[in-house]
């Protein structure tokens, strides 16, 4: 099953990867972790990271654990993939140019029952709204 959410950002496209890109600014960001530690590939297919998730415990997770995340698909100020193992859910984050500006469309593909309650089902709203966040931050620094 696949939850999808999509916004525009007041940010080009060139803005919005360089947040994307940067393997520390994934928890700055995406719900759900509060740590991560790429490998030596950074964003790149197959890279693997280790993530370390907050301290709120979910339907089928314990607070605070380590689970890992794959880099599936990386294509330049277009798109970014990955899959989180341990919870078994796949995302997929498109950028789009708009106007000076970026719609980015973030889907998360999970089994039915993973997307129960608002946890997960929601995470892609929240992830868009954080990163629209980041990018305001980033623009006035």
């Amino acid at each position: 099953m696949r939850v999808t959410s999509r916004r525009r950002l007041p940010a080009t496209p060139a803005a919005v990867w360089k947040l994307l890109a940067e393997p520390y600014h994934l928890t700055d960001w995406w719900p759900g972790y509060a740590g991560v530690e790429p490998d030596r590939k950074g964003v790149s297919p197959g890279a693997r990271w280790q993530v370390a998730r907050t301290r709120r415990p979910g339907l089928v997770r314990k607070p605070g654990a380590e689970g890992l995340i794959v880099i599936e698909r990386v294509e330049v100020e277009r798109e970014l993939a990955w899959s989180d193992l341990a919870q078994r859910f796949d995302v997929q984050v498109q950028l789009e140019p708009d106007a000076g500006g970026t719609t980015v469309e973030v889907a998360v593909d999970a089994a039915w029952w993973r997307l129960l309650g608002e946890g997960l089902r929601t995470v892609p709203k929240r992830a868009l709204l954080r990163l629209e966040r980041l990018c305001d931050t980033a623009s006035s620094l």
